[in-house]
């Protein structure tokens, strides 16, 4: 033995500490039940035990960030996937096989299939759909009574995806079916999230039954569209035959189940969170009159007395940062999570392999440590002069990395020409049996928001 093979031990590195544990727990649920009883609320407050912190739910330990540096690391990170108690929930939905659960090799193969769809260049195609429904939306709330919002918002939500990413001619009925369907799903996929009980929730209980025969409709209604294509011969240049003449990895057809649950991808999660984001719309234009009466006049001061046109939205600036201030204060996605692929440190705690990490764009974006005033309505905060200050990650709608959202500007386009169109013709009150307080499910959305539309 030489000399220079005699080395000293090296000390052992430092084992990072665990994140602390929320205080609030209960036997048998542990933090369940506070997200059951005030999930907002709790998810605010958990930045004031730290930038990561211990929940759990049920027997399960979750991990949750509160601080806009750390889920955006997380979120350009290859440490993490998508998964977690959020995409378990809604496997039900949405299946293993669609570009919302699917990770690796298969969703970037899924991604390169759907997003010549939404690419800039092509959005302006789908302008004249987009007007057409939202000049109809606002017809229809002229009829001088009450309007049910969750209704007109799913209508006109699911008649724009449908009529321009998968060319349907789509009536009403179905629309109403897709709305009424998705309330109920969503609302039990929640509780199955944050109450992990299983087998409770096989058994032939009321509630139970009615969230099997909703899921039901749902894939229902997803096999009928495919079927109406097949069987017209008809190939337009579309989201939905793109699908049926993709190829997987080795240059096979993809299959049925994947076909189903990529429209699934396209219909469901896309109608409902567009659609809750035209119900906050609504219910500000309707809270806050004097930013409604601002986008009024930019809208006149841009077309004149002439219906607002897709080529528009892009000359209303004060209309768009009325969406994107609404959807600070009001995202529909409020709570997401993913899985550590393998062990790794997140603001200097360490998260083990497998575990689950559950973050809120809610909390989020209503931080004061990232916002001046930030519970006030303000779409000013959104001028360039302004919006500099807001830390990274504190605002992303959308998400960031390979998982952002392929229809944002899709998306926005539509949110804005439909807030252009209405608020330029009405305004709006509530009726005494409208309730615009919070539902929490999956979205958030009003409760029940019904409104009046008087002539501007």
């Amino acid at each position: 033995m030489t000399v220079e093979s005699v080395k000293p031990a090296q000390p052992a590195a430092p084992q990072l500490p665990v994140p602390p544990l929320a205080g609030g727990g209960v036997p048998v649920l542990g933090h369940g039940w506070k997200l059951v009883r005030d999930p907002l609320g709790f998810l605010a407050r958990l930045r004031d035990h730290g930038d990561v912190v211990r929940l759990k739910l049920g027997p399960k330990t979750v991990y949750a960030l509160t601080s806009p540096a750390l889920t955006g690391a997380m979120a350009l990170s290859t440490d993490f996937k998508i998964d977690g108690p959020l995409w378990e929930s809604l496997e039900g939905l949405l299946g293993k096989e669609g570009v919302a659960t699917a990770n690796g090799p298969r969703h970037r193969r899924q991604r390169r299939t759907i997003q010549p769809a939404f690419r800039l260049d092509i959005i302006p195609e789908y302008g004249p759909i987009m007007e057409e429904e939202a000049r109809a939306l606002a017809e229809r709330m002229g009829s001088g009574e009450p309007v049910d919002c969750t209704s007109e918002s799913f209508r006109v939500a699911v008649r724009i995806a449908a009529r321009c990413l998968l060319r349907g001619e789509f009536m009403d009925e179905r629309a109403e079916r897709l709305s009424v369907a998705l309330a109920t799903v969503f609302r039990g996929m929640y509780r199955r999230m944050v109450i992990p009980a299983g087998p409770l929730y096989r058994l032939p209980l009321p509630a139970n039954r009615k969230f099997d025969r909703a899921l039901a409709d749902l894939h229902l209604l997803v096999d009928e569209i495919v079927a109406e294509r097949r069987a017209s011969g008809q190939k337009p240049n579309d989201l939905l035959t793109a699908l049926l003449e993709a190829k997987d990895e080795n240059g096979e057809p993809i299959g049925e189940q994947e076909i189903h649950d990529q429209v699934v991808a396209i219909l469901t999660p896309g109608s409902e969170t567009v659609a809750s984001t035209i119900m906050w719309l609504l219910q500000v234009l309707t809270e806050h009159p004097e930013h409604a009466a601002r986008v009024a006049e930019e809208v006149k001061s841009v077309v004149g007395d002439r219906p607002v046109a897709f080529d528009d939205v892009r000359k209303l600036p004060y209309t768009n940062n009325v969406v994107v201030e609404s959807m600070r204060l009001r995202p529909a996605v409020w709570i997401l999570t993913r899985r550590a692929v393998t062990e790794t440190e997140l603001g200097g705690y360490r998260i083990p392999a497998g575990a689950d990490i559950v973050y809120s764009p809610f909390a989020i974006q209503r931080d004061p440590r990232s916002y001046d005033g930030h519970l006030d309505f303000d779409p000013d905060r959104w001028l360039p002069e302004r919006a500099k200050d807001v830390p990274k990650h504190a605002m992303s709608p959308f998400s960031v990395g390979n998982r952002k959202c392929p229809s944002d500007h899709f998306s926005m386009a539509q949110l804005s020409l439909i807030t252009a169109t209405v608020a330029s013709r009405w305004r709006f009150e509530q009726v005494s049996e409208s309730n615009d307080a919070t539902r929490v499910g999956i979205t958030l959305r009003p409760y029940r928001l019904l409104l009046r539309a008087l002539p501007r």
